[in-house]
């Protein structure tokens, strides 16, 4: 058996960024990869503008009791064309394009206006309150590439200027449920058989990182039927089955992955839960064997399926984010495995669940946090800091 993360650098090293590209518009680019660095076509803001509502005036000539010939007005939009001389102010608002020959704008608390004219207040504040022509970005910036878009990122590309990028296609992975003890949501399961739950959190975390989840028909335990549903899956660009990569007599996936051409990087991992993982190449298509058991499969989706998308769509920094936490109670020891026990976290207090047994969907879905118990780690006592990785 090997650790988690020679295990999890194996998984990336199947994945190769792909080469394949979409354009689309910026209304339909959240989330999505964005591959090339777009560049903006001119700086923002283009020219030095009014940041408060007030009176551009020359800097120079600001002091308490300065009087000032108001001689037009700019707005947002609306800017205004002539040139200030000594002694002349603008009504200006914000966001207006400040004047020629003004560098200062008074804020229009600080004024008394009479008529035409304005006088400088004793409360006047120190100014300019003017955003310089290029103050949030120049003409010339570029956004790094590749970086998956966020609503912030939308509307910088907005600013400048872009209205569609280009993008990674979306991996399609097939999701093979096996087994014929499984039956779809809404079924009638028999007596010896149950539902099956894992394959629909797998896709939601497919989806989620970027990806296009497929889930395919459940496999029954026939050789014969497992190899051509394992065969439907090259049509995707990372394929995964979930169940039947242990050692029993039903298992059968590594055994029919073989005689389809599987190449495996490695089999079993020093992990808890979530140790009968086969990670390997079909062909040129990155394959997953996930356990069946729905925490193993969920935990170890997260550990390794989702890193591979985020590879797969360029992404550099792929692995989960690890925060440290205060143990709120004492643990014991690990043994020879890596536990990744379900966690409350809150605040930066981790909270083990008593019951950490591989099939209880209930407690990993109050778990909002997996507490990485490193493999032969000592006993920890409440308030020592631990990994935790968020979910």
């Amino acid at each position: 058996m090997i650790g988690v993360d020679e295990a999890q650098a194996l998984c990336l090293d199947l994945v190769t960024p792909t080469d394949a590209l979409d354009v689309v518009p910026l209304v339909a680019a959240h989330t999505r990869v964005m591959r090339r660095a777009p560049r903006a076509f001119r700086a923002q803001p283009p020219f030095a503008s009014a940041a408060m509502d007030g009176y551009a005036v020359r800097d120079a000539e600001v002091a308490v009791g300065a009087s000032f010939e108001v001689v037009g007005e700019a707005a947002a939009g609306h800017g205004w064309d002539g040139t200030l001389s000594p002694g002349q102010a603008l009504r200006i608002f914000t966001g207006a394009p400040v004047p020629a020959g003004a560098d200062h704008v008074v804020i229009q608390e600080d004024v008394l206006r009479e008529g035409g004219r304005i006088t400088l207040q004793p409360n006047l504040g120190s100014g300019p309150n003017v955003r310089p022509a290029g103050a949030d970005f120049p003409a010339d910036f570029e956004l790094e590439a590749p970086r998956r878009l966020s609503p912030s990122d939308l509307a910088l590309l907005a600013a400048m200027n872009i209205p569609e990028v280009i993008v990674a296609r979306r991996p399609r992975v097939a999701l093979l449920a096996t087994g014929d003890e499984l039956v779809l949501p809404g079924q009638t399961p028999g007596r010896d058989q149950i539902i099956a739950s894992n394959v629909f959190a797998l896709k939601a975390m497919v989806d989620a990182a970027g990806g296009e989840a497929i889930i395919l028909p459940i496999a029954p335990d026939r050789e014969d039927a497992l190899a051509a549903a394992m065969a439907e899956m090259l049509k995707a660009d990372i394929a995964v089955t979930i169940g039947g990569a242990s050692v029993g007599d039903h298992d059968l996936v590594g055994r029919v992955g073989e005689r389809l051409g599987l190449e495996r990087a490695f089999y079993k991992l020093a992990m808890r839960p979530g140790k009968p993982l086969i990670a390997g190449s079909l062909g040129a298509v990155p394959y997953l064997g996930l356990p069946g058991n729905p925490v193993s499969a969920i935990v170890t989706g997260h550990l390794f399926l989702v890193p591979m998308v985020k590879r797969w769509l360029g992404l550099e920094d792929v692995q989960p984010k690890r925060v440290s936490a205060r143990l709120a109670q004492d643990v014991g020891p690990t043994g020879p495995r890596t536990h990744f026990m379900r966690a409350r976290l809150d605040g930066d207090s981790v909270t083990p669940y008593a019951r950490q047994d591989s099939s209880l969907l209930s407690v990993l879905s109050d778990a909002n946090a997996l507490l990485e118990r490193p493999l032969g780690d000592r006993p920890r006592k409440a308030g020592e800091m631990v990994p935790v990785l968020p979910l």
